[in-house]
């Protein structure tokens, strides 16, 4: 058997202080977390995010940059996901849009209310991705290169 980390994306989106999180409902209740998912076969990490974004919050999302690249696994049971993180602004909000399955509610929350949530969030890495975005780390999106069906 070949391992293989599930490959996923990530956004952070801050607006007045404010960071948009999704409610959903996931196999142990409702978490709060950032726009995410997973990489589809022959997408770009750029176009997933972009995808993710509009699809759990309706709103159009323009990366920025990246925040982080990580590889998280809960414990030696777990999955191992690999994440990218993604920042960015969002626009083009489309309130009428149906939201994906699972998604309960978009939530504009202070990095303090997202703290007082730490026991909802769907992983850790919600607020350490936070934190990392808040500390200034902040990498090009040229590292970011895509050969999908080359020969």
């Amino acid at each position: 058997m070949v391992w293989k980390p599930h490959v996923t994306v990530a956004a952070i989106i801050e607006r007045d202080h404010r960071f948009l999180l999704v409610e959903e409902e996931t196999e142990y209740g409702l978490a709060f977390n950032q726009p995410a998912g997973h990489l589809d076969p022959g997408e770009s990490l750029i176009d997933a995010v972009q995808r993710e974004v509009s699809e759990e919050t309706a709103w159009q999302f323009t990366p920025e940059y990246l925040t982080s690249i990580q590889l998280w696994r809960k414990n030696t049971e777990s999955p191992s996901f690999l994440r990218v993180c993604f920042v960015g602004t969002c626009h083009n909000h489309q309130p009428e849009q149906a939201l994906d399955d699972g998604i309960i509610a978009t939530h504009w929350l202070t990095r303090e209310e997202i703290l007082s949530k730490k026991s909802q969030l769907r992983s850790p890495l919600v607020l350490t991705t936070i934190d990392q975005y808040l500390a200034g780390e902040r990498y090009p999106l040229a590292l970011l290169k895509t050969f999908l069906d080359l020969e």
